[in-house]
């Protein structure tokens, strides 16, 4: 496959989950609920956690936003359930250097599944905190952290 097609199929899946976001509900019984608020586009979500088990048995979100924050928000969904805590946080550590470390980052994309479709993000700066958003306010939820977090 080709760059430019590797290219299409990105934006095909970035798109499809901006515009049909999974998991976009909240969850009854959440054990843990985090806000996020990204003030340069105006993105906000609220994800919401049910841990059963020691692992993420149930994640879903609500908010507003453009299609690059509902469309990480949809893929995170997808890529944590079923992980324990810790395992989850060590995704956004290593999507967050993809994201913000474009390919001087030590991730290889192929490793990541479908999240690779975010690593052509960090070429545009003004959507890292896009794409981030999501993964920022899964990490406070799951740390007890602040009830709000912020791109700024």
């Amino acid at each position: 496959m080709s760059g430019d097609e590797l290219r299409d199929l990105y934006q095909d899946v970035i798109i499809d989950h901006g515009k049909r976001p999974r998991n976009f509900r909240p969850i009854e019984g959440a054990t843990c609920t985090a806000e996020g608020f990204n003030p340069l586009c105006g993105d906000q979500l609220r994800v919401y956690i049910k841990l059963e088990d020691g692992v993420i048995a149930d994640i879903g979100f609500q908010g507003a936003g453009c299609a690059i924050s509902q469309a990480s928000a949809s893929l995170m969904t997808l890529a944590v359930k079923g992980k324990k805590p810790a395992q989850a946080l060590e995704l956004f550590a290593r999507v967050h250097s993809l994201l913000t470390e474009g390919p001087n980052n030590p991730v290889e994309p192929a490793e990541l599944g479908k999240l690779a479709v975010l690593s052509g993000v960090w070429e545009f700066p003004v959507r890292v905190k896009c794409a981030t958003l999501a993964w920022h306010t899964l990490r406070s939820a799951l740390e007890g952290g602040a009830s709000q977090v912020t791109t700024e």
